[in-house]
């Protein structure tokens, strides 16, 4: 993939010269009710501005479609309660098990009174690469296990139900999730996701904070790929022909608004939420942790189905997949080319 191979553009970018690659994708709008979208934090189906790109056929990108204020809940949760353990993250690594335990509670003091200065230490949220939940992913055997599972968050599993039924996929289950966390030095290389045993189901991502480059190849690692600028609020979602495409974030960008956070972030939740609604208030306190934390950073959630309905994993033999401990960063890189570089999380 080379950065400069920009041929298309999304949402709130300059029109450009190769606009006529995109069209707008037909939704399933009677698959989610007004009411279950709005439990999931989410504008009812029918005002959501979706698009496809001509060669990239179950391609589906969803611009910015959540109420306002609700993706201080998603963001609160990716820092705060999908940090915890039984979850899995890339600090497990090199921490012993009582050090990773509570990273929110261990880092709020130091984000809350962070200065702009590059040469404070970072806390550890701020070290965080990766976290995996459901079935966890092992980066090193490139396989998912079906004695390394956890339960998968349930707000987070609602939430992904609706995006996908809107996309024609009802009966998603969210099984496994990669919570990717960026800073402005971090990119994502080159890879397909293909680990799960059934994809018939589609791929979704969620962006929360700071702007990045998208790139969506082909079939083959050498193909050219398609760029596009992915902001908060955005949605993802690769399926059929496109679930299998490399893929790749090269680039982290500043919020283009100008501003420290995107305007979307800076929306008060509604007092009145629906009943049975998953998304919950966030503190005054909390949120100042986390628009903090996110004036340098990117958030990012993958969901997948790993097996089809009734599917089961195969026998493992040999070595005990659970036993192994995972690269500190899969395929996260930070200040280098290179794809497998581990960043030094001790500074």
């Amino acid at each position: 993939f080379k950065a400069g191979s920009y041929r298309a553009a999304f949402g709130r970018i300059e029109k450009s010269a190769f606009f006529y690659q995109v069209f707008r994708s037909q939704l399933s709008v009677s698959s989610v009710s007004d009411q279950d979208a709005c439990r999931a934090g989410l504008q009812p189906v029918s005002r959501w501005k979706a698009y496809g790109l001509n060669g990239y056929p179950g391609f589906i990108f969803i611009q910015n479609p959540f109420l306002p204020g609700c993706q201080r809940h998603w963001v609160k949760q990716c820092l705060k309660l999908y940090t915890q353990k039984p979850n899995v993250c890339n600090l497990d690594l090199h921490m012993a098990p009582e050090k990773t335990a509570d990273l929110w509670g261990q880092s709020k003091e130091k984000l809350r009174r962070k200065g702009s200065s590059k040469c404070e230490p970072r806390s550890l949220l701020e070290k965080l690469r990766w976290v995996t939940l459901g079935y966890h992913y092992n980066w090193d055997t490139k396989k998912y296990s079906a004695n390394h599972h956890t339960p998968f968050p349930s707000d987070l599993a609602f939430l992904s139900e609706q995006v996908a039924a809107a996309c024609g996929f009802r009966g998603f289950q969210a099984q496994a999730g990669i919570l990717n966390y960026y800073h402005f030095d971090s990119s994502l290389g080159i890879h397909v996701d293909e680990s799960e045993l059934d994809h018939s189901h589609p791929l979704l991502s969620f962006s929360f904070g700071q702007s990045s480059i998208f790139l969506l190849g082909g079939l083959k690692r050498e193909e050219a790929p398609t760029a596009m600028f992915m902001h908060s609020g955005d949605i993802m979602v690769m399926s059929g022909f496109s679930r299998l495409l490399y893929h790749a974030v090269p680039r982290v960008l500043p919020n283009p608004e100008g501003t420290a956070l995107p305007s979307c972030l800076d929306q008060a939740l509604s007092t009145d939420l629906p009943v049975g609604s998953v998304i919950e208030h966030s503190s005054d306190e909390d949120w100042q942790v986390c628009a903090k934390y996110l004036q340098s950073s990117r958030i990012n959630m993958t969901i997948r189905q790993v097996l089809a309905e009734g599917q089961k994993f195969p026998e493992e033999s040999g070595t005990n997949t659970e036993s192994r401990v995972p690269s500190e960063d899969g395929h996260h890189q930070e200040n280098s080319r290179a794809k497998r570089h581990k960043p030094n999380t001790d500074s």
